[in-house]
Protein backbone atom coordinates (compact mmCIF):
# COMPACT_ATOMS: atom_id res chain seq x y z
CA UNK A 1 0.00 0.00 0.00
CA UNK A 2 2.88 2.37 0.80
CA UNK A 3 4.41 1.68 -2.61
CA UNK A 4 1.20 2.66 -4.34
CA UNK A 5 0.83 5.92 -2.44
CA UNK A 6 4.43 6.89 -3.13
CA UNK A 7 3.92 6.31 -6.89
CA UNK A 8 0.79 8.45 -6.80
CA UNK A 9 2.58 11.22 -4.93
CA UNK A 10 5.44 11.17 -7.45
CA UNK A 11 2.96 11.40 -10.34
CA UNK A 12 1.14 14.25 -8.61
CA UNK A 13 4.39 16.09 -8.10
CA UNK A 14 5.33 15.52 -11.74
CA UNK A 15 1.98 16.94 -12.87
CA UNK A 16 2.53 20.05 -10.74
CA UNK A 17 6.05 20.67 -11.98
CA UNK A 18 5.53 20.06 -15.71
CA UNK A 19 2.84 22.02 -17.53
CA UNK A 20 0.32 20.17 -19.67
CA UNK A 21 1.20 19.58 -23.31
CA UNK A 22 -1.42 22.04 -24.64
CA UNK A 23 0.13 25.07 -22.99
CA UNK A 24 3.46 26.19 -24.42
CA UNK A 25 5.70 29.03 -23.50
CA UNK A 26 6.19 29.95 -27.16
CA UNK A 27 2.58 31.11 -27.44
CA UNK A 28 2.95 33.26 -24.31
CA UNK A 29 6.19 34.74 -25.64
CA UNK A 30 4.53 35.66 -28.96
CA UNK A 31 1.61 37.33 -27.17
CA UNK A 32 3.90 39.50 -24.98
CA UNK A 33 4.40 43.19 -25.62
CA UNK A 34 7.79 44.13 -27.10
CA UNK A 35 8.99 45.80 -23.88
CA UNK A 36 8.31 42.61 -21.91
CA UNK A 37 10.53 40.60 -24.28
CA UNK A 38 13.62 42.65 -23.42
CA UNK A 39 16.44 40.97 -21.55
CA UNK A 40 19.82 41.93 -20.08
CA UNK A 41 21.40 42.19 -23.53
CA UNK A 42 19.09 45.07 -24.41
CA UNK A 43 20.54 47.41 -21.76
CA UNK A 44 22.22 50.47 -23.25
CA UNK A 45 22.15 51.89 -26.73
CA UNK A 46 21.87 49.70 -29.78
CA UNK A 47 25.03 49.26 -31.85
CA UNK A 48 23.70 51.57 -34.57
CA UNK A 49 23.06 54.44 -32.13
CA UNK A 50 26.29 54.01 -30.13
CA UNK A 51 28.47 55.47 -32.87
CA UNK A 52 26.13 58.44 -33.32
CA UNK A 53 26.13 59.15 -29.58
CA UNK A 54 29.92 59.11 -29.46
CA UNK A 55 30.11 61.50 -32.40
CA UNK A 56 27.73 63.97 -30.75
CA UNK A 57 29.62 63.83 -27.45
CA UNK A 58 32.98 64.37 -29.08
CA UNK A 59 31.69 67.33 -31.08
CA UNK A 60 29.90 68.87 -28.08
CA UNK A 61 32.85 68.46 -25.72
CA UNK A 62 36.08 69.44 -27.38
CA UNK A 63 39.11 68.91 -25.15
CA UNK A 64 42.76 69.21 -25.88
CA UNK A 65 44.36 65.84 -26.47
CA UNK A 66 46.62 65.67 -23.46
CA UNK A 67 47.04 63.28 -20.55
CA UNK A 68 45.47 65.50 -17.87
CA UNK A 69 42.82 63.79 -15.78
CA UNK A 70 41.02 67.05 -14.92
CA UNK A 71 40.90 70.65 -16.02
CA UNK A 72 42.55 73.40 -13.97
CA UNK A 73 39.12 75.01 -13.45
CA UNK A 74 37.88 71.88 -11.66
CA UNK A 75 40.46 72.11 -8.87
CA UNK A 76 39.85 75.43 -7.21
CA UNK A 77 41.20 75.61 -3.67
CA UNK A 78 44.90 75.33 -3.03
CA UNK A 79 46.07 75.21 -6.63
CA UNK A 80 47.20 78.82 -6.57
CA UNK A 81 49.69 77.87 -3.83
CA UNK A 82 51.47 75.32 -6.03
CA UNK A 83 54.48 77.06 -7.49
CA UNK A 84 56.30 74.80 -9.92
CA UNK A 85 59.28 77.14 -10.17
CA UNK A 86 59.89 76.93 -6.42
CA UNK A 87 62.47 74.19 -5.91
CA UNK A 88 62.35 74.06 -2.10
CA UNK A 89 61.88 70.49 -0.83
CA UNK A 90 58.76 69.28 0.93
CA UNK A 91 59.35 68.49 4.62
CA UNK A 92 58.37 65.23 6.26
CA UNK A 93 54.87 65.36 7.73
CA UNK A 94 52.38 63.12 9.45
CA UNK A 95 48.60 63.45 9.85
CA UNK A 96 47.10 62.02 13.04
CA UNK A 97 43.35 61.93 13.72
CA UNK A 98 42.43 62.55 17.36
CA UNK A 99 39.36 61.99 19.49
CA UNK A 100 38.56 62.62 23.13
CA UNK A 101 37.86 59.32 24.87
CA UNK A 102 36.87 58.96 28.51
CA UNK A 103 36.60 55.93 30.78
CA UNK A 104 32.89 55.59 30.00
CA UNK A 105 33.82 55.25 26.31
CA UNK A 106 36.73 52.89 26.85
CA UNK A 107 35.34 50.48 29.42
CA UNK A 108 31.56 50.83 29.31
CA UNK A 109 30.90 51.91 25.72
CA UNK A 110 28.24 54.38 26.86
CA UNK A 111 28.77 56.81 24.00
CA UNK A 112 28.49 55.90 20.34
CA UNK A 113 32.18 56.51 19.69
CA UNK A 114 34.27 53.92 17.94
CA UNK A 115 37.90 53.90 16.72
CA UNK A 116 36.94 54.94 13.17
CA UNK A 117 37.86 58.29 11.65
CA UNK A 118 34.18 59.33 11.62
CA UNK A 119 34.29 59.72 15.40
CA UNK A 120 37.45 61.84 15.48
CA UNK A 121 37.10 65.48 16.52
CA UNK A 122 40.38 66.94 15.33
CA UNK A 123 43.31 66.46 13.02
CA UNK A 124 46.93 66.91 14.09
CA UNK A 125 49.47 67.69 11.35
CA UNK A 126 53.08 67.19 12.49
CA UNK A 127 55.72 68.75 10.22
CA UNK A 128 59.48 68.23 10.76
CA UNK A 129 61.32 71.49 10.02
CA UNK A 130 65.03 71.07 10.71
CA UNK A 131 67.17 74.23 10.90
CA UNK A 132 64.08 76.46 11.16
CA UNK A 133 63.04 79.11 13.68
CA UNK A 134 59.45 79.80 14.69
CA UNK A 135 59.69 83.35 13.31
CA UNK A 136 60.51 82.04 9.81
CA UNK A 137 57.29 80.00 9.45
CA UNK A 138 54.41 81.29 7.33
CA UNK A 139 51.26 79.19 7.78
CA UNK A 140 47.96 79.55 5.93
CA UNK A 141 45.09 77.12 6.56
CA UNK A 142 41.96 76.92 4.40
CA UNK A 143 39.05 74.52 4.81
CA UNK A 144 40.71 71.71 2.83
CA UNK A 145 44.26 72.98 2.26
CA UNK A 146 47.28 73.76 4.44
CA UNK A 147 50.05 75.98 3.04
CA UNK A 148 53.35 76.13 4.95
CA UNK A 149 56.37 78.17 3.82
CA UNK A 150 59.80 78.57 5.39
CA UNK A 151 63.07 79.76 3.85
CA UNK A 152 64.15 76.12 3.49
CA UNK A 153 60.88 74.19 2.93
CA UNK A 154 57.44 74.50 1.35
CA UNK A 155 54.41 72.31 1.93
CA UNK A 156 51.10 72.47 0.09
CA UNK A 157 48.92 69.80 1.72
CA UNK A 158 45.39 68.87 0.70
CA UNK A 159 43.70 67.77 3.93
CA UNK A 160 41.77 64.47 4.01
CA UNK A 161 38.78 66.06 5.81
CA UNK A 162 37.42 69.64 5.86
CA UNK A 163 38.47 71.61 8.95
CA UNK A 164 37.48 74.76 10.84
CA UNK A 165 40.44 76.86 9.74
CA UNK A 166 39.76 79.77 12.13
CA UNK A 167 39.64 77.56 15.24
CA UNK A 168 42.94 75.71 14.75
CA UNK A 169 46.06 76.07 16.87
CA UNK A 170 49.73 75.72 16.01
CA UNK A 171 52.83 75.34 18.16
CA UNK A 172 56.49 74.98 17.27
CA UNK A 173 58.53 72.59 19.41
CA UNK A 174 62.11 73.80 19.08
CA UNK A 175 63.67 70.75 20.81
CA UNK A 176 62.38 68.47 18.05
CA UNK A 177 62.25 71.18 15.33
CA UNK A 178 58.64 70.18 14.71
CA UNK A 179 55.50 72.20 14.01
CA UNK A 180 52.22 70.78 15.34
CA UNK A 181 49.01 72.15 13.82
CA UNK A 182 45.78 71.02 15.50
CA UNK A 183 42.65 71.58 13.41
CA UNK A 184 39.08 70.75 14.51
CA UNK A 185 37.31 68.81 11.78
CA UNK A 186 34.21 70.15 10.03
CA UNK A 187 31.91 67.40 8.74
CA UNK A 188 28.22 67.36 7.94
CA UNK A 189 27.36 64.51 10.32
CA UNK A 190 29.39 65.64 13.35
CA UNK A 191 26.22 66.46 15.29
CA UNK A 192 25.16 62.80 14.95
CA UNK A 193 28.53 61.05 15.35
CA UNK A 194 29.82 63.15 18.23
CA UNK A 195 26.59 63.48 20.22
Amino acid sequence: MDALSSIQSVQALSALLSPPAEETDDEDYENMKPMARMGPSHIGATPSTRGKAQETVSSAYIKEHNKDIWDVEEVNEGTHFDDLTDCRPQPEYEIVLKQRVGTEDLFLGLSRKDPSSMCCESMLVKVKLSDTKAADIVLDVKETFLDLRTPKYKLGLHLPHPVHSEEGTARFISERAELEVTLPMNRALDCINLA
